[in-house]
This record gives structure tokens, C-alpha cells and sequence, in this order.
């Protein structure tokens, strides 16, 4: 009879780890759904002369459609592992059949990883946090928590609705200014084009017949010929002026200069910091409504709201609370949070329901970036098209008013 080494934990999340004997893994995990134990892992104990055969797909043997894990793959992971953990399948079948659906290839060399580990006895979390740079410390607590109270499947159904929520959040954003961005790049490919190929020609007609050029015609010429004389400097100090503004920002000093200029920007500067409180809200949320202790939930949002501003406010926030205050007050004290984020948030202390509220705050500010971001578009769009209309236009118009001086005066003189 077949043995098999299984990890279960009963319903008040206490974890057992036993090795029996079983007709089959499909008999033995009806045997422990009837005895109402979570299944964690069941893996069956195959002898060494065995053990060489490899499952799963080798890198010559799948295709992958990109290398780094993003977003929409993380989306994909958590909800296939809380579809298929809330239907009974067991952890390390589960993470064998994602490994065969991932379309990123580190993603997929990271689950089987995890599903080495897990197979050796380490619980999920613990396999998912020697990942730190797919899977942060907000999963890593999240299923903590999950592992801890036998809830993995809810836990991970949480997660998947969140990371929804910021994939539906960062699409609104990018649809809103990529258009205009297209149309900036169009203008300058333009300009581009008429400075290194159009120019010198008919700088060279011009030339071939002495004639007195407009002094539109003159300054567009001048400029051309600049830029045409100048383009690998140009293009070789845009790209250093980028290295070093990206060198500058990524350190704590630029990052604060950054964000410090950007919430001083009318209108621009309210997006950016309803972006920031949404993160904080809609991680406070989830973090708080999964059980993680308010403090701890402090801690790790401070690290993962990646803003340095927001960051500092929150540490403080964490420093009170420990004092024994509650959530409202030093948010109340730091200016940085607006009096209705402040109101919903002493509502729901007051009524018993934290979790609620903040997920109220996210919706709102959610809901208000999406809506400007659609208005910008909008808005935009008609001052993009007339600044290409206008500036190829001019173009046009210092090229050729020459030429139309040059037919009118040979017309006069046959006269």
C-alpha cells in the first residue's frame, strides 16, 4: 500500500504533519475532508529508483510570452490558487497545475521553487518570502494569517480582489495620459524628421536661387541646422539628463525632492496624493479585515506604500498608536490626510468597523482618480492635436512662403 507524507490543519489552525498509508492520495483526502481538516500538502512517498522521473514542463518544453512577472501574473497566481485550494485540490497539485499555466518565465521557475519547498514541509508563506522581490511582505503576512486561522482560500480570494483593484487602478491611469504621450512623441518625430531630412532641402533651393528668405523662414532654418549639427549631442545629453534624474530619484534625498514638487502641483498634486491614499487605504483594509494586528498593519503598509512623504506620516501614526492613541488623532495631526478620509476613519473606530471604512475611503479616492484621469484625456487631447497642428503648420508655412514669393515675382516680372 502506498505511503504519504500530509500537512492538515484542523479547524482552529492547529498544523499536523503525519506520514500513513492509503489506498491512494484521492481516498485519503476524502478521509480528511470528512474529519474536517484543511489540507495543506499530501505528497506521496515514491521510492529513490522512482524519483528520477520529472514532472511538470522543462524550459525547451513551454513557451512563455514575456520573462518578468508583472501584475496581471500575480492576478492570475492568487486566483488560481484560491479557486482551486477552496475546491479541495491539495496546495502541491495546485502549484503543479499553475506551474503549467504561468506565461512568465522567472514566474514560473519561482513556482517550482516553491513547489519543491512546500513538498519538503515548508508552509506556503515561508516558500513565497525567499521571493521577496515577486512576493512582498503583504502576502507573505496575509498567509501567515491564512495558515495561522485555516483560512488560506479566503485569504487568497482577498488578495485576489485587491490586486484586481490596483491592476483596474493602474490601467485607468496609463489609458489617460498614454494618448497624449503618443501625440507629443508624433510632434517630435515630426519636428525630428522636417530638421534632418526636409530642411536641407530646401535650405539648398533656397540657397541655389539668392533668394531674401522671410525671417520666419531664417529662424526655422537656424534651428534645423542646429539641431542637424548638434543631434548626437542633443540626443546623447537627453539620454545622460535621464540616467542621472532616474540616479537622483532613486535615492531618499531626490525622491523627497521629487514628491515634495509633485504634491506642490496644482491639480496634478491632489491626483498624486489620492493615489497614495488609496494604496494606504485599500492595504490597511485587506490587512485589517484578514485579522493582521493594527500595528503590524501599520508597519508593513509604511513599507509598501512607496511614497517617502506618506511613509514618515505613518511611522508617526504607528508611534502614536502604540502610545495608545487611536488611528484618527495623529492623522488628524499630520495634515496629510483630508478631513473626510479623517471622518470615515473615526466612524468606523467608533462603530467597531475599521476595515469597512477604509475600503470606503479607497473606493472614493479610486473613483475620483479614474475620473480625472478620463477627463484629462479628454481634455488634453484637442490641445495636443492643435500644438502638432500648429507646429507642423508653421513648419509648412516657413518652408513654402519663400517659394510663393519666389512664383508671384517671376509672375509680376513676365507681366
Amino acid at each position: 500500500m502506498p505511503k504519504f507524507s500530509y500537512i492538515v490543519k484542523d479547524k482552529n489552525g492547529k498544523t499536523y504533519k503525519e506520514v500513513t498509508d492509503a489506498v491512494s492520495k484521492e481516498a485519503l483526502v476524502e478521509k480528511m475532508h470528512k474529519d474536517g481538516y484543511f489540507i495543506v500538502s499530501i505528497t506521496e512517498i515514491i521510492a529513490p529508483s522512482a524519483g528520477k522521473k520529472k514532472t511538470g514542463f522543462t524550459r525547451t518544453q513551454k513557451r512563455f510570452s514575456h520573462r518578468p512577472v508583472k501584475l496581471p501574473d500575480l492576478l492570475s497566481f492568487a486566483r488560481q490558487l484560491a479557486t482551486m485550494l477552496e475546491a479541495g485540490v491539495p496546495l502541491i497539485r495546485s502549484l503543479g497545475v499553475i506551474e503549467t499555466q504561468v506565461d512568465s518565465e522567472d514566474l514560473f521557475k519561482i513556482v517550482q521553487r516553491i513547489r519543491g519547498d512546500v513538498e519538503q514541509g515548508t508552509s506556503l508563506s515561508a516558500a513565497l518570502a525567499k521571493h521577496p522581490k515577486v512576493f512582498n511582505q503583504f502576502w507573505i503576512s496575509l498567509l501567515e494569517v491564512g495558515e495561522a486561522s485555516g483560512t488560506i482560500p479566503a485569504i487568497l480570494g482577498k488578495l485576489t480582489f485587491y490586486l484586481e483593484q490596483q491592476a483596474s487602478f493602474s490601467s485607468s491611469i496609463i489609458s489617460g495620459i498614454i494618448y497624449p504621450s503618443i501625440l507629443f512623441v508624433v510632434a517630435c518625430g515630426a519636428i525630428a524628421f522636417f530638421a534632418l531630412f526636409v530642411g536641407p532641402k530646401f535650405e539648398e533651393i533656397f540657397t541655389s536661387m539668392n533668394a531674401d528668405l522671410p525671417w520666419i523662414t531664417v529662424q526655422l532654418l537656424t534651428i534645423f541646422k542646429f539641431v542637424r549639427n548638434k543631434f548626437f549631442w542633443l540626443l546623447g545629453g537627453f539620454v545622460l539628463f535621464i540616467f542621472l534624474f532616474r540616479r537622483y530619484v532613486r535615492t531618499y534625498q531626490g525622491k523627497m525632492a521629487l514628491e515634495k514638487f509633485i504634491f506642490g502641483l496644482p491639480t496634478f498634486g491632489e491626483v498624486f496624493q489620492s493615489i497614495i491614499l488609496e494604496r494606504f487605504a485599500s492595504q490597511m483594509s485587506i490587512l485589517i479585515d484578514s485579522g493582521v494586528p493594527i500595528l503590524y498593519a501599520l508597519d508593513i503598509t509604511e513599507r509598501l506604500v512607496d511614497n517617502n512623504t506618506c511613509a514618515i506620516v505613518i511611522g508617526k501614526i504607528k508611534d502614536a498608536v502604540k502610545q495608545g492613541e487611536l488611528l484618527v488623532s495623529p492623522m488628524e495631526r499630520s495634515g496629510f490626510f483630508p478631513s473626510m478620509c479623517i471622518q470615515m476613519i473615526m466612524v468606523g473606530e467608533e462603530t467597531g468597523e475599521l476595515s469597512k471604512m477604509l475600503k470606503h475611503v479607497a473606493a472614493f479616492y479610486l473613483d475620483n482618480v479614474e475620473t480625472f484621469m478620463k477627463r484629462f484625456a479628454t481634455i488634453v487631447e484637442p490641445f495636443m492635436l492643435v500644438f502638432m497642428g500648429g507646429v507642423i503648420g508653421i513648419i509648412i508655412v516657413a518652408m513654402f512662403l519663400p517659394m510663393f514669393n519666389i512664383a508671384q515675382l517671376g509672375g509680376g516680372g513676365g507681366g
